[in-house]
């Protein structure tokens, strides 16, 4: 089916990562929006801020003093959702009370020690510094022995819960392979059985080959709004070379993967002139010790803001009964974002 035709009726679009759908309503983009509207706040914040956590030289909950860091800053969260001393147990009555305990290691990484930054406000350098704390992160919990996944995540803006606006992000590390990544690992295999070659790398090929869905290219790497995006304006960076975690990177493409990361967040943030709320996350190949020929790295960016600064798309209904579903359709997304300029708005205001 045409494009064209696609942009103009009610239908369903297959994720091949997880094999799930969506539904598309292109045509209710045309109804009037009576919805709720909020003016927004400004968000101008100081370089350092006495009472934030985060911040270079300030105590935490826990009682400890934060280094006078110049560059990232990791620490073992002081509230982890995951415990490493955790005692195994099992639960199974009938298979239908079933539970099982879950060690992890939770970390935080501070991406710098201005608390009025942003990695869309970040210079590209700066951004590489936060990717080797990624990579060193990736080796050291990867190479424990209990831990099989490793999951590195921002949740950006207090729309996305986040807590604390000094520029960081999480890492919870596992045991298990949590459900969105052993989704996409089942048919990462599926497809690489089935045809010796990566599912990512075939899909880029034909996005590349559209020109439909494409924000931004580089030479290691594409941003694509995904066929089958759920969220308005979200968006996957995708290695052009088949691999499987960042510790494969080189350092041509760990270059280029900084700016991608500065050119995406970047476009977000000129989009409604505001700190784009997101939740974003890398999708590495499992650290369980085996060998994933069949993985291709990629990250997930999920923002939630749909008509302005204030007006969020919230899973609701039918999204949390049935399916998701978006009106936008994705190339009308990718379109938008595309067409962004990648200097961030605010250097037109200093």
């Amino acid at each position: 089916m045409l494009k064209d035709e696609l942009n103009g009726i009610p239908h369903r679009r297959k994720n091949i990562l997880t094999g799930e759908w969506i539904l598309v309503s292109p045509h209710r983009t045309q109804r009037p929006w009576q919805g709720e509207v909020h003016k927004t706040s400004g968000d101008i914040r100081p370089v350092y801020d006495p009472a934030c956590y985060l911040c270079p030289g300030n105590k935490r909950a826990n009682g400890e003093i934060n280094p006078d860091y110049k560059s990232t800053f990791v620490f073992t969260n002081d509230f982890s959702a995951l415990l490493e001393s955790t005692q195994s147990k099992k639960n199974d009555e009938r298979k239908l009370l079933v539970a099982k305990s879950e060690k992890g290691i939770c970390r935080v990484v501070n991406f710098s020690p201005r608390h009025d930054l942003t990695l869309a406000e970040m210079n590209e350098k700066d951004i590489e510094h936060v990717i080797t704390t990624w990579q060193n992160e990736f080796k050291n919990l990867g190479s424990n022995p209990n831990i099989n996944y490793v999951q590195i995540f921002e949740n950006k803006g207090a729309m996305m819960g986040n807590s604390n606006p000094h520029p960081h992000c999480q890492i919870w590390a596992q045991e298990s392979i949590p459900m969105e990544p052993k989704k996409e690992l089942k048919n990462f295999k599926q497809y690489y059985k089935k045809n010796n070659r990566s599912l990512l790398a075939d899909y880029l090929k034909l996005e590349l080959k559209l020109n439909e869905r494409i924000v931004y290219e580089n030479s290691s790497f594409v941003i694509v709004v995904p066929f089958w995006a759920v969220w308005p304006f979200e968006t996957m960076i995708i290695s052009k070379r088949k691999i499987a975690d960042i510790l494969h990177f080189n350092e041509k493409e760990k270059k280029d993967f900084a700016n991608a990361l500065k050119t995406i967040t970047t476009k977000y943030d000129n989009l409604f002139k505001t700190s784009f709320p997101y939740s974003s996350g890398l999708h590495q190949a499992p650290a369980d010790g085996n060998k994933h020929n069949e993985w291709h790295f990629h990250m997930h960016f999920y923002p939630p803001l749909l008509r302005s600064a204030s007006i969020k798309k919230f899973m609701v209904g039918y999204e949390m009964l049935a399916e998701p579903q978006r009106d936008i359709t994705p190339e009308q997304s990718a379109k938008v974002l595309m067409e962004l300029s990648s200097v961030h708005y605010k250097t037109n205001l200093k």
